[in-house]
């Protein structure tokens, strides 16, 4: 962040006075660097505290418009740094707002300090009208299904104790965003005379549990001897150690690799055992793939049993499954994110570059020879159709990989149908995966986010996002022209809810009616939405709409031009809507339901 905004005046250093000062004191001990907020009355107490107590520093605003986007660039701050921010929302409405964001963060497994304002508990002490209307019984409940923990303490001292809990609860693995609401009169309240609270200062999160010895013989034994081993390496972490790991694991077992399209880089992407981009469930050459292997090692994968059932070997006895992850510790009955049950023939619940070190380790001290890979030629997509009179999804994906050459990036997003072939992955910051939860409009504050991580560190951060997301999430963008943020956002501008459309078309096929009438109430058109007059109003750069090939890459370098220059920058390119290469899964009507029970 720029040192010299939003800088507070007067400020005389002192011992906390208030019980927010003491709150906001125990968030400098915990190492919290910044904490994104939209302002409220239920807080006001914490704000002050935090600008003329601490002077806006360690931690430091970062002001949205909104709780929404608030939440989603403390997402992207996460991705990249594994470190929670901290986020301030106003009382039940704010959380309220904030609520879509958290969940997108909760099936993210990122970490996340979230702190709210509580109007006073003591009814006694409520304003007439406002603070009646803000006022909750049970605040945390409107998230406890999608965050991993709550509390609502009654005293200065029991918030710290409180914050503490929840930053270890929120670091450890799995993480989730931690909840803490802050009652008005513990924030506003004067401190007693001779008030201790512990120091926080020495709160530390708990080392990964290493795994049973007999698991990690037993992995090692199964990959060892299998003739056509994969490894879906999953959730992992963005150290460098850890994907060097990785990397050491397969070529230790020969194993193929597959690594998902919603979740950050885990492996890279020209190893010659990586045979194909990111996939998704439903990527046929992967599932092929998935059907080829006989003993299968499952490093935290999204979806392990979507993934074997539509490969058809869910339950199969030829195939060997070893589930390795801690995710079960937060499933719970609300949330359906833990997907159907993986049936395994090991589970190992610890977190999987603990497996994945110990298991090469293991290798190595028995003597063990690295197997041969029989990894399957790597697949090439299907190549882009080269137009005159319009840039498809495909050309924008090659000519955005032509002008990033050479430089240090990371891919924070891309919209549905990217080719991902063209995503060139050699560091764990290289892509970071989606949003989570499939909210969308957390676009634009997850690449705000991702880029104050990546600030100081070289790194260009791009996000590539659709104009409906764009469009709900757009006024995230004044917060990175406030803080003087670099990044590059490129909108793929379709000018349609391309994915709604395309079921309105297969709704009317299956039904026997007109598809051409799919674009009702589809297409932001008439008047179309300026996305570059949108970016400019708010104090980035905006750039388009480019409408012909020709002028893209020109376009491209010039923006990233602009963000070397310190600058955030918008680029509106005008896509085609290719229905036909859409990836959606079908339609699933109540007559194909009826079919699929009677085979």
């Amino acid at each position: 962040m720029p040192s010299d905004v939003e800088v507070p005046r007067h400020i005389t250093p002192g011992d906390p006075t208030w019980g927010s000062d003491l709150i906001a004191q125990a968030l400098r001990e915990l190492g919290i660097d910044l904490i994104s907020l939209n302002p409220g009355a239920s807080y006001r107490g914490l704000h002050d505290s935090l600008v003329n107590f601490l002077g806006n520093d360690r931690p430091k605003m970062v002001l949205c418009l909104h709780e929404e986007h608030a939440v989603a660039i403390a997402h992207g701050y996460a991705k990249v740094t594994d470190r929670p921010m901290a986020v301030a929302v106003h009382t039940n409405v704010g959380l309220m707002h904030a609520s879509m964001a958290l969940f997108n963060a909760f099936c993210d497994r990122v970490p996340m300090l979230v702190l709210g304002g509580v109007a006073p508990v003591d009814e006694r002490q409520r304003r007439a009208w406002i603070d009646w209307l803000h006022a909750t019984a049970d605040q945390g409940a409107l998230v406890r299904m999608f965050t991993k923990w709550d509390q609502q303490p009654a005293s200065a001292e029991a918030a710290v104790v409180a914050l503490a809990r929840a930053w270890v609860l929120t670091c450890t693995k799995p993480s989730a965003p931690s909840y803490v609401g802050l009652d008005w009169n513990v924030q506003e309240d004067a401190l007693p005379d001779g008030v201790t609270v512990p120091g926080l200062t020495a709160v530390g999160v708990p080392a990964p549990a290493y795994p049973n010895p007999r698991d990690v013989a037993k992995v090692v034994d199964l990959l060892h001897s299998a003739e056509r081993p994969l490894v879906l390496a999953g959730r992992t972490t963005r150290s460098e150690s850890a994907w060097q790991s990785r990397v050491a694991f397969a070529e230790q077992f020969g194993a193929t690799v597959l690594t998902h399209l919603q979740l950050a880089a885990a492996f890279p992407s020209e190893h010659p055992q990586h045979p194909l981009g990111p996939v998704s469930h439903r990527t046929p050459q992967a599932l092929e793939i998935v059907r080829s292997s006989d003993v299968i090692v499952s490093l935290d994968w999204l979806d392990l049993a979507g993934m074997l059932k539509n490969a058809g070997i869910y339950g199969n006895d030829r195939h060997t499954v070893i589930n390795v992850s801690v995710d079960q510790h937060v499933h719970n009955g609300w949330s359906k994110d833990h997907f159907d049950y993986a049936l395994a023939d090991l589970n190992v619940v610890v977190e999987p570059d603990m497996l994945v070190e110990a298991a090469v380790q293991h290798a190595r001290q028995r003597g063990l020879a690295p197997r041969p890979a029989r990894t399957p030629a790597r697949g090439a997509e299907s190549a882009s159709t080269t137009r005159q009179d319009a840039i498809s999804l495909a050309q924008l994906a090659e000519v955005l990989s032509r002008a990033l050459r050479g430089r240090e990036r990371t891919i924070v997003r891309i919209p549905s149908g990217w080719p991902t072939g063209t995503l060139e992955i050699s560091h764990p910051l290289d892509f970071l995966g989606g949003d989570g939860g499939a909210g969308i409009g957390s676009g634009p504050g997850m690449v705000i986010g991702a880029a104050l991580a990546l600030r100081d560190s070289g790194r260009l951060a791009v996000g590539v996002i659709g104009d409906g997301d764009f469009c709900m999430g757009m006024n995230a963008l004044w917060t990175a022209a406030h803080y003087s943020v670099p990044m590059l956002i490129v909108v793929a501008n379709n000018g349609s809810y391309l994915n709604d459309e395309i079921h309105q078309h297969r709704a009317a096929e299956e039904r026997g009616r007109p598809i051409e009438n799919r674009w009702i109430g589809q297409h932001m058109t008439d008047p179309a939405v300026d996305i570059a007059a949108v970016a400019e109003a708010q104090g980035l750069v905006g750039i388009g709409p480019v409408t012909r090939p020709a002028d893209l890459l020109d376009a491209l370098k010039a923006a990233i031009a602009a963000v070397d220059e310190g600058k955030p920058v918008v680029v509106d390119v005008k896509v085609a809507i290719d229905i036909d290469r859409a990836p959606v899964d079908p339609l699933v009507t109540r007559r194909r339901r009826a079919e699929n029970t009677s085979d």
